[in-house]
């Protein structure tokens, strides 16, 4: 699984200063809360006005100064493209992301292929927006799909089947899941997906957030999940994942993630989980699920034991 850091991003006003500053110390800071990730994602935004050649400083500073490969996250296509000119190691680079909009999917694809770097595929069209089932995003996955064989582009490409926010978009998280299983089932192997994980607790408590984000991580590895788009400072989060592949529970909480994993990688039923309801904090993974499966409604108060 590749682990994917999220914690450079213009949607928080302090690192959006930072940038704009071109304060390294604090990028570097930045950097090493993620240590423990593969990439860490560069997220832009549209990459408008003074925000116009960042990557230019930015990609560099990530590159000699840390071990991270680089996730180039914008809307900004010519702003994309130029990072190259700065990156050395344009080979290991994802591209996120792009629609299944012909125009938008075409000009990704060939800067893919002069590059040698992956990219994320979204399950939506701009005209429509995000499917509300899986079935809908499935369509759109098997469009995209065949544009990527003609390409010899399969290993390269990256499924998004788009999580939406518990609070405001509940039954959205299931249909998520259920996207990224039937994408493994339906392709081949080589297949690969990616989710970004914090979407799923956007607008949830802050102390509610690492639960929701962790439980539905659990629940996304039985899914065959190849890619994380995540809190890279969540060092809990990096080691429920990381216990995950090994198979290495040290706890009877870890024996639980790794039922409920199992349980959706085998099409399996929550009711059907043993765990220990004398424990508060197996309680509030098995309530978690509830939520993230739609079997109870969500309200703040969910996880009260």
């Amino acid at each position: 699984m590749i682990f994917i850091g999220e914690n450079i991003h213009i949607i928080s006003k302090t690192i959006r200063n930072a940038l704009l500053l071109k304060d390294e110390t604090f990028v570097k800071e930045q950097l090493l809360y993620q240590k423990t990730m593969d990439y860490v994602d560069l997220n832009i935004g549209p990459a408008g006005g003074e925000f116009c050649g960042i990557y230019s400083w930015l990609c560099p500073l990530v590159e000699e100064n840390s071990d991270l490969k680089i996730s180039l996250d914008t809307t900004n296509f010519e702003e994309m493209k130029s990072a190259f000119n700065y990156i050395k190691n344009s080979k290991d680079v994802i591209l996120n992301s792009t629609s299944a909009d012909t125009p938008q999917i075409s000009a990704m694809t060939e800067l893919a292929l002069e590059y040698g770097c992956s990219f994320v595929a979204l399950t939506m069209y701009r005209s429509s927006g995000i499917p509300s089932t899986s079935d809908g995003r499935m369509e759109t996955a098997s469009e995209i799909y065949e544009r990527i064989s003609k390409q010899n582009l399969v290993d390269k490409t990256f499924f998004d089947p788009l999580v939406l926010p518990v609070p405001s978009c509940q039954p959205q998280a299931k249909e998520a899941l259920d996207t990224l299983k039937t994408i493994k089932e339906a392709f081949e192997n080589s297949v690969k997906t990616i989710i970004g994980l914090s979407n799923v607790s956007n607008g949830a408590p802050s102390h509610l957030r690492p639960l929701l984000n962790r439980v539905y991580a659990v629940l996304a590895f039985g899914a065959g999940i190849d890619a994380i788009i995540m809190d890279g400072a969540d060092a809990e989060l990096v080691r429920i994942l990381k216990m995950l592949q090994s198979d290495t529970p040290a706890s009877q909480i870890d024996k639980l993630y790794i039922k409920l994993a199992d349980m959706t990688k085998n099409f399996g039923e929550l009711e059907e989980i043993k765990y220990d309801k004398e424990d508060a904090e197996q309680v509030k993974i098995i309530k978690t699920c509830e939520v993230l499966l739609n079997k109870k409604i969500y309200s703040n108060s969910f996880a009260q034991v």
